[in-house]
């Protein structure tokens, strides 16, 4: 008995001391593509403030069109250079918990390490500025929840910006009308943001850095619901009901304002979990009005946005655009987010807001990284790299499921619980 403790004892300080110090690090059965790029990683925290903006919360008969500035905090990682001595290590705090007055689940603050150089010089881009990529949290969640992601594809030459949308975050969660209604408004604020401080001599360090006009949206749970309404996707008739008073007409389809507001800036969207389709969010005529390739990524057993009448339904849905759906058999509703802290492990439900029940969240990290690259090197980059999304189809259209092992990119045996379906403008 005590040899076989000495053994686990080595096995165990075999482990490279600090091997999981860091979200999105790869595994060693992770696909190709999940490897970090060669750009060294900077991150910086600014903010916008997005005044006179419908404070849909306090609507009353006294006050019916109540205002309010809307402070978002930004998260923005993006290629560097950095200065001797400087190293790509940097402290994220972040809060768990579910709104500000849960007693269940209190705000509790808590650290995890990234891979990026805080404050460090933004490095030229070769042949022209960066993609830009926005990407936008669940309710609740923060706008560093997804890091493992968004480093990754700053190292491989994305500016990328993380949203903090006020009144949808961990820390201050409130009524689920703003985020219904703003989520949209936000997204195209923050691209009219940074397209601003893009421009030379704005002031900012992004000046001459960022292309906005070549942007990608990422969305995950009530982020993908705002991805979807803000490239075409016009919530129905009975949606706008959700909110007493007609204020999400904003958001309708067929509205001139917001069929007006369809900005060709945006090339490409990434719906993690989307939310909506589940809940009669969209019609047939408002799907069909999106444009925009899309990546889908979801469980097959998602208990939040829905996947047979959910997902499934919003990927069969958007017909006039090119689409993919990767689905994680098993997988319930946390397929973006990064793995749950330590700290989250002492209240089940905090630890549910991240963990997934069959999957390692590290495994899909991986995946997810490999999938996101090839998707936004096609197109934002027009890189050669179809091949990896050209896949034999796996499950939910009824075909045959070949052996995992064709799907390139990934290590012998290594996609298994994966299926792949890609359907094309009619």
């Amino acid at each position: 008995m005590i040899g076989r403790m000495l053994v686990l004892v080595a096995a165990l300080v075999a482990v490279p001391v600090g091997a999981q110090d860091y979200y999105g690090d790869m595994r060693p059965d992770a696909p190709e593509l999940a490897a970090r790029g060669p750009l060294q990683v900077g991150v910086r925290t600014l903010v916008a403030e997005h005044k006179d903006q419908l404070d849909i919360l306090h609507i009353s008969a006294g006050q019916p069109n109540p205002r309010y500035s809307r402070k978002l905090t930004l998260e923005v990682w993006y290629p560097a250079r950095l200065a001797a001595g400087q190293k790509e290590h940097t402290v994220y705090t972040d809060v768990l918990g579910s709104g500000a007055n849960d007693p269940a689940r209190p705000n509790t603050p808590f650290q995890f390490n990234g891979r990026a150089a805080r404050d460090a010089a933004p490095a030229a881009g070769q042949g022209g500025r960066y993609p830009l990529v926005i990407v936008s949290h669940g309710y609740p969640g923060s706008r560093l929840q997804m890091s493992y992601l968004t480093e990754n594809l700053a190292s491989k030459g994305y500016v990328v910006v993380a949203i903090d949308h006020p009144e949808s975050m961990r820390a201050d969660k409130a009524g689920f009308p703003s985020t219904l209604l703003n989520r949209r408004l936000d997204d195209l604020f923050v691209l009219n943001t940074v397209a601003a401080w893009a421009q030379p001599g704005s002031g900012n360090f992004l000046a001459g850095v960022v292309d906005a006009d070549n942007t990608a949206l990422i969305g995950y749970s009530m982020g993908g619901y705002g991805a979807l309404n803000t490239i075409g996707a016009g919530i129905s008739a009975s949606a706008v009901a959700y909110v007493p008073g007609g204020a999400l007409a904003v958001n309708q389809q067929g509205n001139a304002e917001y069929e007006a507001a369809r900005d060709p800036r945006i090339k490409a969207v990434v719906a993690f979990a989307p939310w909506g389709g589940a809940h009669k969010v969209w019609d047939e005529a408002g799907l069909a009005k999106v444009r925009t390739p899309i990546l889908f990524i979801s469980g097959d057993q998602d208990d939040v946005a829905g996947y047979q009448d959910g997902v499934l339904k919003l990927f069969q849905g958007t017909v006039h655009a090119d689409r993919y759906l990767l689905t994680y058999v098993g997988g319930r509703h946390n397929s973006a987010p990064n793995p749950p802290s330590p700290a989250a492990w002492s209240n089940f439900d905090d630890f549910m807001a991240y963990s997934e029940p069959v999957w390692d969240s590290r495994r899909i990290n991986n995946i997810n990284q490999h999938f996101v690259t090839a998707f936004l090197g096609i197109q934002l980059k027009k890189q050669p790299l179809q091949a990896y999304l050209e896949l034999p189809p796996l499950g939910a259209d009824g075909t045959i499921k070949p052996d995992p092992g064709l799907w390139k990119g990934f290590p012998k045996r290594a996609a298994v619980g994966l299926e792949w379906l890609h359907l094309v403008p009619q």
